[in-house]
């Protein structure tokens, strides 16, 4: 008999990707389920889908690993009944998605469904629809079965008391970031972006990572708006942008081919010997044409993290780490990047981005960090 008839031995783990379910609830800095059954589990693949197969006293359960964040994540999983579903970062999944898991775990006899949540506004979509809905009726009947845990920095286990307080000293206490990522409060996001962005702390007049680190070159392609190259050298303790390319077609009353920026890069990247080649370009995964350019010039291309919220929120880290250093010489950036704004009109929506307006050289740094740096190396993340 098929395991969707039994949906006590099946059941699924999801978050926004596949890659950060597998990163949250399998490996957890060693706390997750591999941990928690090992000797007992192995991966391997069910009906072509990721899993985790679990031996346990009541026989064998399969867990499926999956990814919600986008609309039509749903679909693979329509037709399957589960008897327990897990999301990480539910608040950053797709609202199609969550619904579907709730009408995945109808037929189970002992149905549960888990999330944990990042902190966002209180007007949250999330908020609204599936926790105040069920505190509701929480409240009018106690055996309901809803319950809601509240969690700290300071509850992760996998954090020293000196790790934490190294934590908290990056932190300016007035700042969202702090009220999220610290106090674990719903708190709406508004002002400056990177408000903890200082100059005399994140800018450098020399070039310390000039000739040691890993070579990176980020992009963000415009043709109207602006073309952005950055510089990006990565020494495994820091990241430090080197140097900038900024070209304004509206400014320089000129539009530039893809072959002519081509050149641009070319000349900008100068000598690709040795330690001074480019592991990687960094772009946006919308620019197909330019990266055939790249592709004629040797160069390898590695489509971005195009996260947006979770990108500026990693960008964001490092600089509360001193771990992000812009060279004096990259003026657009650091422009942008002290004048880089939430959207009101978004806001006032219940919805969180940025304005669209002079944010080219902070969408090339957000593509870099959200692609290539994994905070876990730095214990924080």
């Amino acid at each position: 008999m098929a395991l969707e008839q039994h949906p006590e031995r099946l059941h699924l783990i999801a978050g926004v990707t596949q890659a950060s379910a597998r990163l949250n609830i399998l490996d957890c800095n060693g706390y997750g389920l591999l941990n928690y059954f090992s000797g007992r589990c192995r991966e391997g693949l069910y009906q072509g889908k990721p899993c985790l197969y679990v031996q346990a006293l009541s026989g064998e359960k399969v867990i499926l690993v999956h990814g919600g964040g986008k609309l039509g994540d749903e679909k693979p999983i329509k037709g399957n009944s589960f008897g327990m579903a897990y999301i990480t970062e539910v608040n950053e999944c797709h609202p199609v998605f969550v619904k579907e898991i709730f009408d995945r775990t109808i037929a189970s006899q002992d149905r549960k469904i888990y999330h944990d949540l990042n902190p966002k506004a209180d007007n949250h979509w999330y908020y609204e629809d599936i926790l105040g809905f069920h505190e509701a009726r929480q409240a009018d009947d106690v055996t309901y079965g809803y319950n809601y845990g509240h969690f700290t920095i300071a509850d992760n286990m996998s954090l020293s008391d000196d790790r934490l307080r190294e934590i908290l000293a990056t932190y300016d206490k007035k700042s969202v970031w702090y009220q999220r990522d610290i106090l674990g409060l719903r708190k709406q996001a508004e002002g400056r972006i990177y408000d903890m962005f200082d100059p005399e702390l994140h800018t450098c007049h020399d070039a310390p990572a000039a000739n040691r680190g890993v070579r990176y070159i980020a992009i963000d392609y415009g043709t109207v708006n602006p073309m952005v190259f950055l510089d990006i050298r990565d020494t495994g303790d820091a990241v430090f942008v080197m140097r900038e390319y900024y070209y304004d077609s509206q400014k320089e009353l000129k539009q530039k081919t893809d072959s002519e920026y081509a050149a641009d890069l070319q000349e900008f990247i100068g000598d690709m010997s040795g330690d001074n080649y480019p592991v990687y370009v960094i772009i946006d995964p919308s620019a197909a044409s330019f990266k055939a350019e790249l592709r004629n010039m040797g160069l390898r291309a590695k489509d971005a993290d195009n996260t947006i919220l979770d990108g500026i929120r990693m960008v964001a880290s490092l600089f509360m780490q001193r771990r992000l250093h812009i060279h004096s010489s990259c003026i657009n950036l650091i422009a942008e990047l002290m004048g880089y704004v939430w959207d009101e009109a978004a806001r006032q929506r219940g919805e969180e981005k940025p304005l669209k307006k002079a944010d080219h050289g902070c969408d090339a740094l957000r593509y870099f960090c959200k692609t290539i740096i994994n905070l876990k190396r730095w214990g924080h993340g």
